[in-house]
């Protein structure tokens, strides 16, 4: 009930101001049994827009400390998370990906949309970046398809570190379902779901017109200048050359 009370009264009104959310390819979406909606990610507020024009519910995997918070922001981001039905999986223990893998499968079993974000976190610089293979393996082991969908724009309304939401156009495109049955019961070979997670960051590369390259974002996030223009991650001191790790694919631009 929450669900649908966030999104036509109580915060999907103001979204629409904020964005003016264009959608395109909703034909693609089926209107029933379960599928994955494997998604670009800019901003937090991709998990509010994309629910705001698909008509169908959406479960999200939503980071574990959304749930964990304490003082009055804690708990309302605990109960708000809870009561729109997201599922928390906590990404740092040595069972994670089992876990996360675990709770998308169960939601897939229901017939249900499971929304994910295949680069794991947030773009730093509004790049794409390497998706994990977590996407594959849920898509491989439940035969549900993939559904690739673009957020353009959401950057815009919720800039990373802002507080304040402004307003600025919103588009989502949502690209044709993406049939990985050729590879039924290769679950685990990580050949394959290397492919079919590229194969998704390439359609989600050309939906959004996103330069991408290929280093997970959270490695990106790690990474700070050092002399000479090289770079280096927090935790390694060792420079790590644009040139030999970080490869950009051609004919895209950074969004």
């Amino acid at each position: 009930m929450f669900y649908w009370l966030f999104k036509y009264v109580l915060l999907g009104p103001l979204l629409w101001v904020l964005g003016r959310p264009k959608v395109e390819g909703t034909e693609n979406i089926p209107s029933e049994g379960g599928a994955i909606l494997a998604s670009n990610h800019q901003a937090v507020l991709d998990s509010f827009f994309l629910p705001l024009r698909v008509s169908r519910r959406i479960t999200f995997l939503a980071k574990q400390e959304y749930f964990t918070g304490t003082g009055i922001k804690g708990a309302f981001q605990r109960w708000f998370f809870s009561v729109v039905g997201q599922v928390p999986i906590d990404r740092t223990g040595a069972d994670a990906a089992q876990d996360a893998l675990n709770a998308g499968l169960r939601v897939l079993e229901d017939g249900k949309l499971l929304g994910i974000y295949p680069e794991g976190t947030r773009s730093p610089d509004g790049r794409l970046y390497k998706g994990k293979t977590g996407l594959a393996r849920m898509a491989l082991e439940s035969g549900a398809k993939v559904i690739p969908v673009a957020m353009i724009g959401t950057e815009k309304v919720n800039p990373i570190g802002s507080r304040v939401w402004r307003p600025a156009k919103v588009t989502i495109r949502i690209g044709k379902p993406i049939d990985f049955s050729r590879f039924e019961g290769m679950s685990g070979n990580r050949f394959v779901e290397r492919a079919v997670t590229d194969e998704v960051m390439y359609a989600l590369m050309k939906l959004s017109g996103q330069e991408y390259v290929d280093i997970y974002a959270a490695t990106a996030k790690k990474m700070v200048p050092v002399a000479g223009g090289a770079s280096a991650t927090v935790s390694d001191a060792a420079p790590v050359s644009d040139a030999a790790d970080v490869t950009r694919l051609p004919d895209t631009r950074a969004s």
